[in-house]
């Protein structure tokens, strides 16, 4: 019996073991996985289109400038070039000769006049003058605009005009497309044998106008459609590269400048493009003036006149200018801009920008603030280094040498609001 129930049991074991292998062999496969359909990445809208404000800074004026083969092409005479710079010659300061009418002297003024900013390119021209291209950043559209009508009502109004008295012209040509606008042409300022012969272009986009000047003799004859037209593209071509800039790059908020303690030592407030320590550009003259309790404040004759305001202890001064016919403060001066027959000013008691303060060289402002420019201004004997904001805020470090002198020292350093600026103006607003 114990056989017979092994035997039983084994049968009964593979029995079972084959009905499962037979249920396992009869079972349906299963489906198979279908590959998962790749989900469409959802598409980044394009931002659209920067439609602000056309301020360009820095080294966006670069944009402008024509290169050599280009002026070459257009502007009869040029050679010997020197290379780009940032930089600016200024001459005078808007004073000069008599015109009839009056708005023909815009041709003979100088474009830089109240400009924040500028690039050069210089040349040699057919009678041993210079040519000079520049580009030149103004603190708005508007101040821009409104230079830029002078030009376009010269090119209108001064075919023919009198200078000092000698009869005088302006072949020009124009061009008012795509929101650039350019003005070209031949200046002869009195008789071919003792009077001026210049090569005359302008054009305006945005905050910018960029200006060529060149001088020539004898028979040589510019082509004004050509020349106005190569300054125009440029003009434009800056133009679409500025929008597509900051489409992508948007211009970001200012922020609030830190608040500054009033009652500390005036070496421990800071200079910015906002102003300086408690004192704040565009400010009521006022409200400034209570800001700082305990100052000594010299009366003003005029309200656009300067104002010194010189610390509780003595040991510091500020000096404060408001607008033209305004309250509002347009600049704040710390040290001097020219130490001619002035007494040196001690950095130690005085607000700094940036680390930057009186008496240190030139070249430590520059690498604390870079894309400035260099500029001369010869009526004056003024040398300073600007460096400006999109938004039209400046700041001005003078120096006691030309700024190329290695290690020129900076003798004051200005806050300004180029916004507030005195405008330069050639008669279209005074006839």
């Amino acid at each position: 019996m114990p056989h017979a129930r092994s035997f039983t049991k084994l049968v009964l074991g593979l029995v079972t073991a084959g009905a499962l292998f037979g249920l396992s062999g009869c079972a349906p496969e299963p489906e198979s996985t279908p590959d998962p359909t790749p989900t469409a990445a959802p598409e980044t809208p394009e931002p659209a289109a920067y439609d602000g404000p056309l301020h360009f800074v820095g080294d966006e004026l670069d944009w402008f400038l024509l290169s050599e083969d280009e002026i070459a092409a257009v502007i009869p005479g040029s050679a010997d070039f020197a290379e780009p710079s940032a930089s600016l010659l200024q001459i005078g300061d808007g004073d000069g000769a008599m015109f009839s009418p009056s708005i023909c002297g815009t041709v003979q003024s100088e474009a830089s006049l109240g400009s924040i900013g500028a690039r050069s390119i210089t040349w040699k021209a057919e009678n041993e003058r210079q040519g000079r291209l520049s580009v030149l950043q103004f603190a708005d559209e508007g101040q821009a605009a409104r230079r830029m009508d002078d030009y376009v009502a010269a090119s209108e109004q001064c075919a023919t005009f009198t200078f000092d008295q000698s009869a005088s012209s302006f072949d020009s040509a124009a061009i008012d497309e795509d929101d650039v606008r350019t003005v070209v042409g031949s200046i002869e300022l009195g008789t071919a044998d003792s009077g001026f012969r210049h090569y005359f272009g302008i054009a305006s986009v945005g905050n910018v106008l960029v200006e060529f000047w060149h001088s020539y003799t004898g028979d040589s004859l510019i082509d004004a459609d050509a020349a106005a037209r190569t300054l125009h593209a440029r003009a434009a071509q800056a133009k679409e590269l500025l929008i597509g800039e900051l489409t992508a790059n948007p211009p970001a908020t200012p922020a609030e400048p830190p608040a500054a303690d009033a009652a500390e030592a005036w070496s421990e407030w800071t200079i910015g493009f906002d102003g300086i320590g408690p004192l704040r550009l565009g400010e009521d003259i006022d409200a400034a003036m209570a800001a700082v309790p305990g100052t000594d404040i010299s009366a003003a004759e005029w309200p656009s006149r300067p104002r010194t305001f010189v610390s509780p202890d003595g040991s510091a001064s500020l000096v404060i200018s408001a607008q033209e016919e305004g309250k509002a403060i347009a600049s704040i001066l710390v040290g001097k801009i020219s130490l001619y027959g002035e007494p040196s000013v001690d950095g130690a008691m005085l607000p700094r920008a940036a680390g930057v303060g009186i008496g240190d060289p030139i070249e430590k402002a520059m690498a604390s603030f870079p894309d400035g420019t260099s500029v001369h201004v010869v009526a004056a004997g003024l040398d300073f280094y600007e460096v400006s904001t999109r938004d039209g805020r400046v700041l001005l470090f003078f120096t006691e040498h030309d700024i190329a002198t290695p290690g020129a020292a900076i003798i004051g350093i200005t806050a300004e609001d180029g916004t507030l600026r005195r405008e330069h103006y050639f008669g279209a607003y005074l006839e």
